[in-house]
């Protein structure tokens, strides 16, 4: 199942994201280090640039062919993601080098950790309403439903989400959300570019980590509740219905 994500939406994604409590280091050989430590592994990774003022720095695969790494050091947090993966397991094992390597080169301990994050993203292309294709490929509440049949009423902002903890403490959560990119101006002129409707799977691990477990250990966790999330609902009941309905405009 999870090698055929890809096939489902335009743009298929998986991202490892640490934030930590403490700044990390920014120092010219710290930075370059960790980077040219990627970059070994991944040779084609070699677009390397400061991304803003805010001493965000960026090392990614060319993106022409649609298909390509990128990984980044930002104030207080390490990020890493391959969009148009050719699997789920490819992607993770570049987001275990980075977690591996990051308590030697960024100095990152177990302790430091604010949040640990694994997101898999699925993008669809559509030049329309996303906000109204989201409520009639998905639907809305029972609560509001009559809403919809208000004379000459249209959706402008619908973006279904939920969060749920895995855990007593709330520590380990999961989140599904839908972000559209449709605006009430767009919605107003019937003017639509075309543009990405986004369904994210979030699992997120909050506070430092027990004296037993590592970053690895915990993103495989993570990345394990992604793919059972996606795979026992996400994709019958978001995935496809999104998929039938973009099809039938």
């Amino acid at each position: 199942m999870m090698e055929a994500y890809g096939s489902m939406c335009d743009d298929f994604y998986v991202n490892m994201n640490l934030s930590t409590e403490m700044e990390l280091p920014h120092t010219r050989e710290t930075v370059l280090h960790y980077f040219e430590r990627i970059q070994k592994k991944y040779p084609t990774m070699r677009n390397f640039y400061n991304r803003g003022e805010k001493q965000d720095f960026v090392l990614e695969e060319d993106k022409d062919k649609g298909s390509y790494r990128w990984a980044t050091i930002e104030h207080r947090r390490i990020c890493s993601g391959y969009v148009n993966t050719t699997s789920v397991e490819t992607a993770l094992e570049q987001h275990r080098l980075a977690l591996e390597i990051a308590p030697y080169m960024l100095s990152v301990s177990p302790l430091d950790c604010e949040a640990l994050d694994v997101l898999f993203g699925f993008d669809f292309t559509y030049r329309g309403n996303h906000n109204q294709l989201v409520a009639d490929a998905l639907g809305v509440s029972p609560a509001m439903e009559k809403l919809l049949e208000l004379p000459g009423a249209s959706v402008i902002n619908y973006e279904p989400s939920i969060t749920l903890a895995i855990d007593e403490d709330c520590r380990t959560q999961c989140r599904l959300s839908i972000e559209n990119r449709t605006t009430a101006y767009q919605a107003r002129t019937g003017e639509f570019p075309e543009e990405q409707l986004s369904v994210y799977v979030t699992a997120r691990q909050y506070g430092s980590l027990g004296p037993d477990r590592t970053y690895v250990d915990t993103m495989d966790k993570l990345a394990t509740m992604c793919r059972d999330v996606v795979d026992a609902y996400v994709i019958d009941n978001v995935i496809r219905p999104l998929q039938r309905a973009i099809a039938m405009k």
